[in-house]
C-alpha cells in the first residue's frame, strides 16, 4: 500500500515541499523572535543610555517595563505558554 500512495500522491509532491519550507521557514523566524539574547542587549543599552544621561528615568522605566515584559513572553514561550 506505501508504493501506490506514493504513486498516487506523486503529484502532491510540489506542494508537500513547500509546506515543508514553509514550516523551516516558521520554525526559523519563531526561534529568532523568541531569542532573549537581543532583548537583554536592549536592557544593558537602556541602562548604559540611562548612566551616560542620554535619557531621562521615566523613559528609561517605560522603556524597561516593555522589554521586561517582552523578556517574560519569551521565557513563558519557552516554558510551553506557562505563566
Amino acid at each position: 500500500m506505501g508504493l501506490f500512495t506514493q504513486l498516487v500522491t506523486l503529484p502532491l509532491a510540489p506542494v508537500r515541499g513547500i509546506v515543508w519550507t514553509v514550516d523551516r521557514v516558521l520554525e526559523a523566524a519563531e526561534k529568532e523572535y523568541y531569542d532573549p539574547a537581543p532583548v537583554q542587549a536592549d536592557l544593558a543599552e537602556l541602562e548604559r543610555q540611562l548612566l551616560a544621561g542620554q535619557i531621562d528615568e521615566e523613559t528609561f522605566d517605560r522603556r524597561e517595563d516593555e522589554l521586561l515584559d517582552r523578556l517574560e513572553e519569551i521565557r513563558a514561550h519557552w516554558r510551553g505558554g506557562q505563566p
